[in-house]
């Protein structure tokens, strides 16, 4: 017959001596894979846009002139960036717009209450007052327009 004192005295101390083991190999290796998240993921350093943006768009068409635009951009009593549009374009007058943020990326998109919509998306520089831009208009089902895309810049005011 096994003697049980003599078998949790040898069992339990190499038992202990595991767990501490495998507690600190998974503590070891959460440790490296922050690190490595912290290198690959660059930190998002947050983007004040908030305020007055306004420049020239350039359409890819060769028959669509181009168009000013203004945006002031804006957060709501929930917090989020939202923006008012103001253009002199064939196709839209204007939108509401939401804005979003990531780094130095920047989407604005919204429709007006004739089913015009916009799509502007935009880099900001190192300085957060100037942004090259890509848009895309869509002109509402009554076929006043159809869509027109190009590109553009906008400027912090």
């Amino acid at each position: 017959m096994v003697n049980m004192r003599s078998f949790f005295s040898s069992v339990l101390p190499l038992s202990l001596l595991l767990a501490v083991m495998v507690l600190q190999a998974r503590s070891l290796a959460e440790s490296r894979s922050n690190q490595l998240l912290s290198v690959a993921e660059p930190q998002q350093i947050a983007t004040d846009v908030k305020g007055t943006w306004s420049g020239t768009f350039y359409s890819k068409h060769s028959n669509v002139a181009p168009f000013t635009i203004t945006v002031v951009i804006s957060a709501d009593s929930m917090g989020h960036l939202t923006g008012t549009s103001s253009l002199n374009s064939d196709c839209l007058r204007g939108a509401p717009l939401h804005v979003n943020v990531a780094g130095s990326k920047i989407v604005l998109a919204g429709r007006n209450p004739e089913g015009d919509n916009i799509t502007v998306r935009g880099t900001l520089d190192s300085t957060s007052t100037q942004m090259a831009t890509t848009y895309i208009l869509n002109g509402s089902a009554t076929g006043k327009c159809e869509t027109d895309d190009g590109t553009g810049s906008l400027g912090k005011r």
